[in-house]
Parts: C-alpha cells; structure tokens; sequence
C-alpha cells in the first residue's frame, strides 16, 4: 500500500508540473545559444523583475521597500555575487524601493535611470547605497545597447524632458532584449505619451505590460503594434483593469499576472519561451 501511495504522489507531481508549464508557441529546434531565464517576482503592485543568461546578471526594477530581499535570495541561490546592469525604470517607490539592498549587497558595474531626480523617501535610501559603493549611475539622455553572453539589449530613454505635472511614469525606461528569434519587452510604468513614443519599436515574443495592467487610453495600439505571444503583468489584483484584460484575450497574448500566478519564470532557448508559475494557469 505504501508503495502504491508513493507511485501515485509521484504522478501527482508530475502531472502538477506540467499543468505549471506553458509555451509562447509551438516547439521549435531550440537556437544554439545559451537560455535566458527571467523572474517576475510576486511582489504585489511593482516591478521586480531578474534576468540571467549563462554568465551575466540584469536587475530591472526591485520593487518596493523589502522586496530587494526577494531578489538577493535567488541570486544567492545562483551563487552570483555581480549584477551586471542594474536598471531603474523610474523612481516611484514600488521600482526603485529594493534597489539600496540590491547595491549594498552586490557588485553592481553598471545603473542606468532616467534623467531626473526622485522625490520619495526610497529613492534618498538608493541615492545613499550608490554614494557608498562609489558608483555614478548612467542617467539615460539616449538610448543605450549592450550585448552579453550574445543577448542584445536596447535601453531606450525618453524623449522628452516634461510630461506633466506630478507624473513619473512617462519617464519610464524601456528596455528591447534579443535573444535569437525571441524578443522580450519590459515597458516599465509607460503611459500613454510613452507608449506613443515606442509604437513603433517592432514585435516581441513576450511583453512586460507597462503599468501593472492598469487601463491606458492606447493600450489596443500598442499591442496591435508589439504583437505579443505571450504577456505577464506585474500587479495586484486591484490594479489589473478588466478591459486590459479583455484587451490582451483579443490580441491573443497568453498571459499571466503575478497577482495570480505568484512568481513567473520565462526561460528562453533562443527560439521557443517556456513559462513556469507558482500556482494557477494563464488567464
């Protein structure tokens, strides 16, 4: 009896992992490249989000205040000791609130944020942690590439240096990562006067939906535009507006929302994206 116990909890385990496992397409000769695994942390409404290939580390975001812990434990768990760019979309708490943690407690060579100074308490803690380091952050006036482990990033910056009164996200960096035939899109908190400024930036396998899903004005453009196979969104579930929702279904993205799914983890072979959740399915 307890053998045959044993056998069907095996199978239970089984069959659990691979109702937690989905593709952004069909299965294709993976590319001859090493895999690109990316984190979506689980950390409520805000941005943490962790990417590593073979040698390197990229940090985009690191949610609010305490969340750096999240990002530190699966970087320990790696046996990483270096962040090869740390990127700050913009600095409203719930993105740059875990970034002092993440500085204090690694070798980071390279920040890059946007061309203006935060106002909140988190981001006097980040500005502290790089004084402390030594490190003079790269505030993006133009738009930035870098390649590693033969993994091309594009970093594109603003194109204007107002966008309203009391309003951060438009300042959002964006951040084009190829990986082979995949194309991965992290948008940020872009809103509707940045979301214009890139509709025209091409097609990608999986977006980052800027603004933790909430309602934009040309959200349906832009996923006209980008066409994404498969989409995760950042957010809770107050936040994730029902007619974003019903706006990713009509595109056909397959998506998933860490208010859901828990953490998210998309691992890329260069050709195909195999996505991994904590609980629950794609919307």
């Amino acid at each position: 009896m307890k053998k045959n116990r044993k056998t069907a909890a095996l199978l239970f385990s089984a069959f659990f992992m691979a109702l937690s496992l989905f593709s952004c397409h069909e299965k294709q000769e993976p590319a001859k490249t090493g895999e690109l695994k990316v984190t979506f942390f689980d950390v409520g409404k805000a941005d943490a989000i962790l990417l590593q290939s073979e040698t390197a580390n990229v940090v985009i975001d690191c949610g609010e205040k305490g969340d750096g812990k999240k990002i530190s434990k699966l970087l320990e768990a790696s046996e990483a000791d270096t962040i090869d760019y740390l990127i700050i979309t913009h600095f409203d708490k719930d993105h740059v609130g875990g970034a002092a943690k993440i500085i204090r407690g690694f070798d980071v060579k390279n920040v890059l944020t946007p061309d203006y100074d935060g106002t909140v308490e988190e981001y006097d803690k980040y500005k502290s942690a790089l004084a402390e380091k030594s490190i003079t952050p790269m505030k993006l006036t133009e738009d930035v590439s870098f390649t590693l482990d033969g993994i091309d990033y594009t970093v594109y910056a603003p194109k204007k240096t107002f966008y309203g009164e009391d309003d951060e996200n438009d300042f959002s960096l964006v951040t084009k990562v190829v990986h082979n035939k995949n194309t991965l899109l992290f948008t940020g908190d872009a809103m509707e006067q940045r979301l214009a400024e890139i509709m025209d930036i091409g097609t990608c396998t999986l977006l980052k939906v800027p603004y933790h899903g909430r309602k934009l004005d040309n959200i349906t453009d832009f996923l006209s535009a980008v066409k994404p196979k498969c989409a995760v969104v950042c957010t809770s579930t107050g936040e994730f507006s029902g007619k974003v929702q019903d706006a990713l279904k009509k595109s056909g993205a397959t998506t998933y929302a860490t208010c859901f799914n828990g953490d998210i983890t998309a691992v890329s072979n260069g050709s195909t994206i195999e996505i991994s959740v904590e609980q629950g399915s794609a919307l």
